[in-house]
């Protein structure tokens, strides 16, 4: 044998060795559900004896959250390990994909690129152009078994079983399926009314997290089966949290705070900085997955990624200390918000950018069940108590929670004296994490997809200041009226567009007192030169009660040939015309832009606005 063939049968023998080291890893993702329905996170959840098994081998992650309250963002910052707001990828569902720069991949690419065989079955759902180099299979038919032999493998298996639809049960569904989870002693939040459909409506997601946790069983009984175990790293989580009403789609803990526990082989024990068989109260959030499944296979984490790995080779303590996560709502569907929250060990800190806006306002996927359809209905009959009715109401510019003594976030902080130094602290913080991202969604969808959607990056670092201005003025809503009235009155002015919309924004945050800028208002309502701050200005001055603006919404909306400008303004006109005018809107589909009228979203407004009449 010569000298060339020792080496390379050396090299090859090595490389074998190298890979048989490297660990498996299966993430198990069950959909819709937070950690409040387990007993092994929560007193009011059942048992889950399959994932209370993988516990008992692995690690119990007690602070574990998605940074996004609902699938399509949440996904797509598991897949790239970035927040989602610094690459536009966080409106629920992106009807237009949007393009990674050619230095950022989904994470994957990374695993195949080192030896890994790559799976996922089946869910996707990223807003986000996928490379065919992201899997080697995505396909309910998707499995381990497929790759080559002796090949490291990195496996998704998505269970459906706990999704919102399976909520979207009749009336006489309810009455001819009983639960397993007896009606009388199921848990109901307080700040839901404690009805006969809310009891079943949590008795029967009870039951679907029981057969959930089955399912979980089956695909580690498939990996034992298969004799992977030992040589499998196994992560079982929730993909966000939900579903009963106020929680998918909110950032509320029952929307972000979701079940993780990851199995750890007794071969890969020194991978873990953490006890096994233990729980920990250290934070993880979904920007970390990414991060965390690269430096298990031993693969540098690329500085394109937001999050830090908190299992592998050399671990950094700050991580191991970690106490905060970082979260973010704004479209659901056809329902538009702009909240961020930022939680530090028990404090959570919201920031409501829109305050206005109400969040039991209609939303056509959501109101398909029947828990939310009582809800409202109650609320317009006046049956709801002061916690019941909040979900109803306007909101403030910022909430504080102390979640350990408050975990439902009924009692806000906000304005307590006690807690003044935390707000400050904790807002200033969540000021740096937006300027440094920066955020995006200080420009409406429409001119994130008009303008950064081929380079969401680049857009952001060179709009960066211009971002930060635009935070400083939406952050006036934070002071009085009378400290904050002369910079409003000179930004309402402004040659820039943007600054004359956040400046609207925060006259609307102000309500009746800023009504001294009624005349200016309704001039930029009649003038501006942007379709969408003519809007603002309608929206200010219905919120006001100053004049009834249906007919100028409605002119407004004919005039858009923007499907996501039509979908704010339609936005807009529910929000009024169910919570602050009560004002009836006639709308004529036909003097609507073609493509406008034909988009699904905007079809689904319409059909509520046309049957409410």
């Amino acid at each position: 044998m010569n000298t060339k063939h020792f080496v390379l049968i050396f090299f090859l023998c090595f490389y074998s060795i190298l890979k048989a080291q490297q660990p498996n890893m299966v993430w198990i993702v069950s959909e819709d559900n937070s950690k409040h329905y387990m007993k092994l996170f929560d007193e009011h959840g059942v048992k889950t004896p399959n994932i209370e098994k993988l516990a008992k081998q692995g690690i119990q992650f007690n602070r574990a959250f998605s940074n996004a309250a609902v699938c399509s963002a949440a996904r797509s910052t598991l897949i790239t390990g970035i927040y989602g707001p610094r690459i536009a990828s966080h409106y629920h569902r992106s009807e237009q994909k949007i393009t990674l720069p050619d230095n950022i991949k989904m994470f994957p690419e990374y695993l195949r690129e080192a030896g890994y065989y790559t799976s996922n079955n089946a869910k996707e759902d990223y807003n986000i152009f996928k490379s065919k180099e992201v899997w080697d299979e995505s396909s309910q038919k998707a499995s381990w078994r497929n790759r080559q032999q002796d090949q490291p493998f990195f496996h998704v298996h998505n269970i459906g079983t706990t999704h919102e639809g399976s909520l979207h049960f009749s009336e006489e569904q309810m009455i001819s399926n009983p639960t397993i989870t007896a009606l009388e002693t199921v848990f109901v939040q307080p700040n839901h009314p404690n009805t006969k459909t809310f009891r079943y409506t949590n008795a029967y997601y009870r039951d679907l997290i029981t057969k959930m946790d089955t399912e979980v069983g089956e695909v580690v009984n498939q990996l034992e089966k298969d004799n992977l175990l030992e040589n499998t790293i196994i992560f079982y989580y929730g993909d966000h949290g939900g579903v009963l009403p106020g929680s998918k789609g909110y950032l509320l803990e029952t929307g972000l705070h979701v079940p993780l526990v990851i199995y750890i082989p007794e071969k890969y024990k020194n991978l873990s900085p953490f006890s096994i068989g233990k729980s920990t109260n250290t934070f993880v959030s979904f920007v970390d997955f990414a991060a965390t499944v690269l430096n298990l296979a031993n693969i540098e984490t690329p500085k394109t990624m937001d999050g830090k790995p908190f299992l592998g080779a050399s671990v950094d303590k700050k991580v191991i200390d970690n106490n905060e996560t970082f979260g973010y709502a704004d479209r659901f569907d056809e329902k538009y918000d702009m909240v961020r929250s930022l939680r530090v060990e028990n404090l959570k800190y919201i920031r409501n950018f829109e305050p206005f806006n109400v969040d039991g306002l209609m939303n056509n996927y959501r109101y398909k069940q029947l828990a939310y359809q009582e809800w409202k209905d109650l609320f317009e009959l006046g049956k709801l108590n002061e916690n019941q009715v909040s979900f109803f109401n306007p909101k403030t510019p910022e909430a504080l929670y102390d979640i350990e003594k408050d975990p439902f976030e009924i009692n806000n902080l906000a304005e307590d004296p006690a807690y003044s130094t935390d707000i400050k602290q904790l807002r200033t913080s969540l000021n740096a994490i937006l300027k440094s991202m920066p955020d995006l969604s200080f420009y409406p969808e429409a001119s994130i997809i008009n303008n950064a959607f081929t380079d969401p990056i680049t857009f952001g670092k060179t709009h960066k200041k211009d971002i930060s201005n635009y935070l400083q003025i939406a952050n006036l809503q934070l002071e009085t009226f009378q400290k904050a009235k002369s910079q409003l009155n000179k930004y309402l002015e402004s040659k820039d567009p943007l600054k004359r919309y956040w400046a609207l924004i925060s006259c609307s945050s102000f309500g009746k007192k800023a009504k001294v800028f009624s005349l200016k208002i309704e001039t930029i309502m009649k003038t501006d030169s942007e379709l969408i701050n003519k809007m603002r200005a309608a929206d200010f001055l219905g919120f006001i009660g100053y004049k009834d603006v249906s007919n100028n919404l409605t002119d407004l909306l004919y005039q858009s040939n923007n499907e996501k400008e039509a979908l704010l303004i339609l936005n807009s006109i529910v929000l009024q015309r169910d919570f602050y005018q009560k004002n009836t809107f006639t709308i004529d589909a036909s003097k609507m832009n073609k493509q406008v009228r034909e988009n699904k979203l905007i079809q689904e407004r319409l059909n509520y606005i046309n049957k409410q009449k």
